[in-house]
């Protein structure tokens, strides 16, 4: 069935939240309180909320997105492009570039939208934000009334799953075992805080999203059969 599918009808993406703020003094006292009573299951006694708030940027209610990568293939005859860009900057435009995107190129009822951990992070985070920042949400990411199978999402981590519901595997993990070239070899997920609001790095952030959107595409091509990109059918546009 996944053979069946298009890959220029897959749209690839992947996101980089942070806290919307900097530190957790910078917030007024009821959102405090939030995140106080958000955050208690998971931090539970071993820190305390203040401590807790640089964690803020995986929760759409506390966090922010500061970019959106997104990658597609192309095909001319027998040649394969896979082609990669990054929306970056203010994150109300960062939404509108990506919906624009959405319901000009990928509206089709064919088109797919595919990440990693998709389902349970990057689609709804996307969605909450557009919605916190009063912005229509697009077809491709509004799933009310639809039926499974309406759904035009594809998520590598739940197809590595092969229905087993209880098992994760990380993007990192699954590259190696693949024998995918790692993405993670400069910052990881944990870093980004700091080095978006300390080291003011927008362009390393934007290369780390980047590889994570072409480990995707190499995850799913793997999951398929076929073979794998090489460097010079990447192209960042």
């Amino acid at each position: 069935m996944l053979n069946k599918i298009l890959l220029e009808n897959i749209l690839f993406l992947d996101i980089e939240t942070v806290p919307e703020k900097i530190d957790f003094n910078d917030l007024d006292k009821e959102k405090k309180e939030l995140w106080e009573q958000k955050s208690s299951y998971q931090r539970k006694e071993d820190f305390t909320a203040e401590e807790f708030y640089e964690r803020a940027g995986i929760w759409a209610e506390f966090g922010k997105i500061i970019c959106i990568s997104v990658g597609y293939f192309v095909f001319k005859g027998d040649i394969r492009n896979f082609r990669v860009t990054t929306f970056h900057g203010d994150e109300v435009k960062i939404l509108k570039d990506f919906k624009s995107l959405t319901e000009t190129h990928f509206n089709r009822p064919h088109h797919l939208l595919c990440a990693h951990n998709g389902k349970e992070f990057d689609f709804p985070y996307i969605a909450r934000r557009m919605i916190i920042n009063n912005i229509a949400v697009p077809s491709k990411l509004n799933l009310f009334g639809k039926k499974p199978w309406e759904v035009a999402h594809l998520d590598t981590m739940e197809l590595w799953k092969f229905g087993d519901y209880k098992h994760f595997t990380s993007l990192r993990l699954l590259t190696n075992v693949l024998g995918i070239p790692s993405p993670k070899d400069d910052i990881d997920g944990g870093m980004v805080r700091d080095v978006y609001y300390n080291e003011k790095d927008i362009d390393k952030i934007i290369t780390y999203c980047e590889k994570d959107v072409i480990a995707v595409a190499q995850i799913l091509l793997r999951l398929r059969g076929n073979e794998i990109l090489v460097n010079e059918e990447i192209l960042h546009v």
